[in-house]
């Protein structure tokens, strides 16, 4: 299946999109002897979230039948991302700190939800969702700290669980390689990380974008 006829299934390009599964490697979740977190990594998970006030990383987004498509994520505190795919992908996803938008030039439609909406909230907002929300979930390799955020008051907002490496070159000491997501209509998505730069430059127009709507209109 090419990189584009996987959006040509509406529902599947939404789910994409808007949860951005086949699931964590098994070795993470499913070892016979599991890892217990170490005290107070919990904290450290919202710490090396905090800590990232500009970012940018290469990804890969599967979803749960194992079609992947690659691009460029963009973060930017407090709220901002923005997921540029590869060329021949007609999408944009992209918050500018109030709302996340799925833009669809193919169609020319654009959708937009509040960020609290999204399992994304919990790596955008990570003193609301992460501290409240979040319980660690035992792991294989004790390298390896991976947390669960679900609102069980609000299961139409999904479920995100966030994992990360120890890492004391990242901030707070632990680097996110990757995220499960599953949303209210249980598709499941990862996207994992890789090159990540941290401290860079990024301007507030990175997270606005071309309406195809209407062309002179901007979030």
């Amino acid at each position: 299946m090419s990189t584009l006829s996987i959006f040509k299934n509406r529902p599947v390009a939404s789910a994409l999109a808007l949860a951005l599964s086949v699931g964590v490697p098994a070795s993470f979740y499913a070892a016979p002897t599991p890892v217990e977190a170490a005290a107070g990594d919990l904290d450290r998970a919202v710490a090396a979230l905090r800590g990232i006030s500009t970012m940018k990383a290469d990804f890969v987004q599967t979803d749960r039948n194992g079609q992947a498509v690659s691009g460029v994520m963009t973060l930017k505190r407090p709220g901002k991302i923005r997921f540029e795919y590869e060329k021949g992908v007609p999408l944009l996803v992209v918050s500018n700190g109030k709302s996340m938008y799925m833009i669809d030039y193919e169609v020319n439609q654009v959708q937009r939800w509040p960020i609290s909406n999204s399992p994304l909230g919990a790596l955008l907002d990570p003193s609301r969702d992460v501290k409240k929300y979040g319980k660690l979930v035992p792991t294989s390799h004790s390298d390896v700290v991976s947390i669960e955020v679900r609102d069980p008051g609000r299961p139409e907002f999904g479920a995100i669980t966030l994992i990360f490496a120890r890492d004391g070159s990242a901030p707070g000491g632990l680097r996110l390689t990757h995220w499960v997501a599953l949303d209210s209509q249980n598709h499941r998505t990862t996207v994992r990380l890789n090159n990540n730069r941290y401290g860079v430059s990024v301007a507030d127009s990175a997270f606005t974008f071309k309406d195809p709507r209407r062309s002179s209109r901007r979030p």
